[in-house]
């Protein structure tokens, strides 16, 4: 008997292939930035059973099961059921969004995801914090061990957010027995992000504070995207930090950028920000300033035990930031039209910001006179 033609072959053995094995992954988050990103990259993957898409708006990841809802509707349990691993990426770090309403968003959103969790009986759940967590402070070795000290302050933008995120992870596993939690901590995010670090390089000069010693590593979003999957299928866990390897010395970023330095002693640096960011001229606290001072590099050690490598390097993700915010403008963290940016000037903007709050603190004090 002749055995049957490859294409009927083929047909019935497509037919009667089993569905895959891996998990059921939901993504919060998932409509834009990197849940976006990493919903399409888990609906591609053939370890990836089904992706649940869960956000406020749809997005445009057809092959993902979406339901709309915030997160902090304790209604997502529901949502949940049948789930076996949750990435939670629905998180506000906008520059700026108010300080209290971020927070408000970060926590209980983090706070109703894990008790959902445990509840639907997910077995592990993905955060997603940030190298920052490990603070920019003087003494900082290069690079810091994954199990160093979180020694940051809530003094930067979203970072007291994230040290209550990492604080939420460390109980789960204790109030829910049997949750898995993974934590990945990114460096300096790149790809279609705009927060106070990668602004930093949309100003005319570089601020560097006198005496300081920066340290620059950053992280891609794909990079950050197959890291999360590397924990979504259970290939690493624990508490990871991702990026590029090694860093970049601030002289190394200034041949790469081209774009020149502007020194100022700490005190005027650190006091001008202060007063900037207290009267509403800039959205960046005075905290944001560490990470630029400060080493904060920290080894992916676990991450490459596990035989992940990241596909960028430091100088391949530099040269993508600096093309993606060409043509913008920023002084202070603020940002300013092109017309405001050529009158200004380099320098100039700056003390004229400078100039600002000088002019604000004067009327204040005349004010209290009256």
């Amino acid at each position: 008997m002749s055995s049957p033609d490859p294409q009927v072959r083929a047909a019935r053995n497509k037919s009667t292939s089993r569905p895959p094995r891996g998990p059921v992954v939901a993504v919060t988050g998932a409509a834009s930035g990197v849940g976006a990103l990493l919903t399409e990259r888990l609906a591609a993957s053939e370890e990836v059973k089904q992706v649940v898409a869960i956000d406020e708006r749809r997005g445009g990841c057809a092959e993902a099961e979406w339901h709309i809802l915030d997160v902090r509707d304790p209604a997502i349990a529901d949502r949940l059921r049948g789930v076996d691993v949750v990435v939670h990426l629905a998180l506000d770090l906008d520059l700026e969004t108010d300080a209290a309403a971020r927070t408000a968003y970060n926590v209980r959103g983090t706070q109703t995801v894990l008790t959902a969790a445990a509840a639907a009986g997910v077995h592990r759940v993905v955060l997603c914090t940030s190298t920052m967590v490990y603070g920019a402070l003087p003494d900082n070795e290069l690079p810091l061990s994954e199990d160093a000290e979180l020694r940051a302050t809530a003094e930067a933008t979203g970072v007291g957010d994230l040290l209550e995120i990492e604080r939420l992870a460390r109980r789960a596993p204790r109030a829910h027995p049997g949750l898995n939690v993974t934590v990945v901590r990114p460096a300096v995010l790149v790809g279609g992000t705009d927060t106070a670090l990668t602004r930093y390089f949309e100003s005319p000069r570089l601020l560097v504070v006198a005496g300081s010693r920066p340290a620059w590593q950053f992280c891609h979003v794909d990079d950050l995207c197959s890291a999360l999957e590397y924990a979504v299928l259970e290939k690493v866990d624990g508490e990871l930090a991702v990026g590029c390897d090694g860093w970049l010395e601030q002289e190394e970023v200034e041949e790469l950028s081209g774009i020149r330095r502007m020194e100022l002693p700490s005190a005027v640096a650190l006091g001008a920000a202060a007063r900037l960011h207290r009267i509403g001229l800039t959205p960046s606290p005075a905290g944001d300033l560490a990470y630029t001072m400060h080493p904060w590099v920290v080894s992916g050690s676990r991450l490459h035990d596990a035989g992940w490598r990241p596909a960028y390097t430091n100088e391949e993700v530099l040269a993508q930031l600096l093309d993606e915010v060409s043509g913008r403008h920023t002084v202070a963290g603020r940002r300013l039209g092109r017309k405001d940016a050529t009158a200004a000037g380099a320098a100039g903007a700056t003390v004229a910001l400078l100039g600002a709050a000088a002019v604000v603190r004067r009327a204040r004090k005349a004010r209290r006179r009256i």
